[in-house]
């Protein structure tokens, strides 16, 4: 599901990436809920973006989020951690995920909005906790290592993912 190695300290995730959107707020549900709906709407290059669902990789690092296209890694956007105001999982829809993040070079937020079938949560916690770790080290000058981080939660989400398969397993076999 993921790759890891300790020379980039980074992990990765394979999403949808459902497209991004100028929002006017930096947080809150509302924010993300309203990008969501809006990406579903026929407008233009966004309805391209929404029926697209491009097939990308989620990289989480100590530098911030990545979003690459799966197949040939090209970069669509990089996020500095330092730019992330809020990450969330769309309430009625537990498979969309999304952040917002400050444009580095403007005064203008983006919300990034993603499907993932099992790894919504995991991957909000993980960004929030890349986040906290990043504020951590900006103030101590040290802290976890993101990577730690990133893998409990991969950790958490296989156990439970292995949990699942194993009840499924003794069903069948009753």
């Amino acid at each position: 599901m993921s790759d890891t190695s300790e020379d980039d300290n980074e992990i990765s995730f394979p999403v949808k990436f459902l497209g991004r959107v100028e929002v006017v707020r930096p947080d809150g549900l509302q924010v993300l809920s309203e990008a969501a709906e809006r990406l579903k709407m026929p407008q233009g290059d966004m309805s391209q973006n929404a029926a697209k669902k491009n097939k990308v990789l989620l990289f989480l690092s100590r530098g911030g989020v990545d979003v690459l296209e799966k197949k040939t890694k090209f970069m669509l956007y990089s996020c500095p951690l330092s730019t992330v105001s809020f990450c969330a999982v769309l309430p009625s829809s537990p498979k969309v995920f999304g952040f917002v993040a400050r444009h580095p070079a403007a005064h203008v937020h983006h919300c990034y909005v993603f499907q993932s079938r099992a790894l919504s949560h995991v991957l909000v916690s993980g960004i929030g906790e890349a986040f906290r770790a990043s504020r951590k080290e900006e103030r101590v000058g040290g802290g976890r290592d993101l990577i730690v981080e990133a893998l409990r939660h991969k950790n958490k989400m296989l156990q439970r993912e292995n949990a699942e398969l194993k009840d499924k397993l003794a069903n069948s076999k009753q």
